[in-house]
């Protein structure tokens, strides 16, 4: 393999979050006020965020977990219901749907885009379903026309996972403008890092006013018997994540403009190394920001020598994740009754996908040496050129 060409012999990390000298003094400035909890950042955040997708009503949460579990128990979603998903996504959004004593279906993916595929959902619809949630996967929106339409024959409530999307464009319009809810996260390796956070997007009111009641009370409802009716879950953003979080947001075009430049020296470099899947925008996809540049391995490697590959870059100081271990293999979901071999295209591609480093402040140098390390080590696994 070639050398290791940084000087210092650091890592290149597989995420890294962009932050200026303006987040740096947004933090500042809030912890020089009287609130660092839930305060005026937070209802500023929340309303900024909510302009910035186009939606009417924002609520500021804990993590993206928690707004989705804040979220079904708003939208009354609870035991005995079912929920249909992905198991190519997030592991940490379909607990909330254990979480809230739902059960979670789950429906394979569509092999390019590595969103849920309506067709599949349809065969999952019982009586005892009560909304689909669908993500926009690694950037990438589903298909939400036919998404859309499904769910309202069969009465169905729409919840959007964007915990791993923001920027992407829809039909002309921003992911997280198309559920019933829209779930976002500012955890890294959000495009937007609050350290930990998430916001939940609606446009109706009535579900606005039960996501506030359920995220948290405030002081000037410990009277109020209407809000003491429902038990809150404290999910509260603190105005500090919020202050990080606006200042990331007026920097977001920035933010998003250098991964895109990131992007480009992939996609020069990329085309060296033979058999992988290219890049790829489905049907009314008008633009994708990636949340991790991921690199699908043709049907000669193995899940075994893609994790060998993880391996040999690890020794080149390059970190290098899996992407992902799929949710229904996971022991909790496999209790479930859950077991290898459910969902062939989920599996298929899971064991072959590699996330490599993915952030503004790459150049193209560590970019042409990522390339050509991964290149190197897949010959050296022994798959060779794979062909899909």
């Amino acid at each position: 393999m070639e050398e290791q060409h940084n000087d210092d012999d650091e890592w290149i990390r597989l995420t890294e979050p962009d932050i200026s000298g303006g987040e740096m003094h947004a933090v500042l400035t809030a912890l020089r006020t009287s609130r660092i909890s839930m305060g005026p950042e937070v209802e500023k955040f929340e309303e900024a965020f909510a302009e910035y997708v186009g939606r009417t009503y924002a609520v500021a949460v804990a993590s993206g977990t928690a707004g989705l579990l804040v979220a079904l128990k708003a939208l009354g979603i609870g035991p005995g219901d079912e929920v249909i998903a992905s198991p190519y996504s997030w592991h940490q959004i379909a607990h909330a749907i254990v979480l809230c004593g739902a059960t979670p279906v789950f429906a394979d993916m569509d092999y390019w885009s590595g969103t849920l595929l309506p067709n599949k959902v349809m065969e999952k619809i019982t009586p005892r379903t009560k909304a689909i949630m669908a993500g926009n996967t690694n950037g990438h929106p589903a298909p939400w026309q036919a998404l859309r339409e499904l769910a309202a024959a069969r009465n169905l409530k729409l919840i959007e996972d964007s915990t791993e999307a923001i920027g992407s464009i829809y039909q002309g319009r921003m992911v997280g403008g198309f559920g019933d809810v829209s779930i976002f996260d500012f955890s890294q390796p959000s495009m937007l890092v609050c350290g930990e956070g998430g916001m939940i997007l609606t446009d109706d009111p009535a579900l606005a006013s039960e996501l506030r009641y359920l995220r948290s009370h405030s002081l000037d409802d410990r009277l109020s018997v209407s809000v003491g009716s429902r038990v809150p879950w404290q999910a509260n953003m603190s105005d500090l994540a919020a202050a990080l979080g606006l200042a990331q947001l007026d920097r977001i075009d920035e933010i998003l403009a250098k991964r895109k430049q990131v992007e480009s020296y992939y996609l020069n470099h990329i085309q060296s190394f033979e058999g992988i899947k290219p890049p790829y925008l489905g049907p009314d996809v008008d633009e994708v920001h990636w949340f991790l540049y991921i690199v699908h391995l043709g049907t000669r490697f193995t899940r075994s020598s893609r994790n060998q590959i993880i391996e040999d870059m690890a020794q080149e100081k390059v970190e290098v994740a899996a992407y992902c271990n799929p949710i229904h293999v996971q022991y909790f979901y496999t209790q479930l009754g859950y077991a290898r071999g459910d969902f062939f295209v989920t599996e298929k591609i899971s064991d072959r996908s590699l996330a490599l480093p993915f952030y503004g402040s790459l150049r193209d140098d560590e970019i042409e040496f990522i390339v050509a390390t991964a290149k190197d080590s897949s010959i050296n696994v022994g798959a060779g050129a794979a062909i899909y």
